[in-house]
């Protein structure tokens, strides 16, 4: 059985790059990562055999805006739990230190959605839906 260790703290960028790319998220550039990982707000990583497996970020402007981003667990390690340990830890994180009348979001890929609704997140359509655009 493998021990599974939850550590606050950020991924490197090597870790991160190669957490999305192998648990089938879109591929970012060194340069992005570089860029876009010191301005975490919260990071989580799973640790296990040595190296990461999975891990989860929160991200925003500290007050009114807040997003969960780049929940990941590489394969042979899915099904064990550590996507809801990761998200639940970013939601407690959340309950702690947000204000009253902040907004947290995320992006859900198919069928992640049932696991953030366990955890308070709910659909914004009809009333609003999310829109994005990818810099190429």
């Amino acid at each position: 059985m493998t021990d599974y260790r939850l550590v606050e703290r950020l991924p490197t960028v090597a870790e991160y790059r190669d957490l999305r790319r192998l648990s089938g998220l879109s591929e970012k550039s060194t340069e992005a990562a570089e860029r876009g990982l010191p301005a975490t707000l919260f990071a989580v990583v799973i640790e296990a055999d040595g190296g990461p497996v999975g891990m989860g970020r929160v991200i925003g402007d500290g007050g009114t805006a807040y997003q969960v981003v780049d929940i990941a667990v590489l394969p042979p390690h899915q099904g064990q739990g550590l996507g809801k340990r990761i998200v639940a830890a970013l939601v407690d994180w959340l309950h702690a230190t947000a204000p009253k009348s902040a907004y947290v979001s995320l992006i859900a890929d198919g069928p992640a959605k049932d696991l953030y609704a366990q955890y308070g997140f709910e659909p914004t359509a009809p009333a609003s839906i999310g829109m994005a655009f990818k810099i190429k």
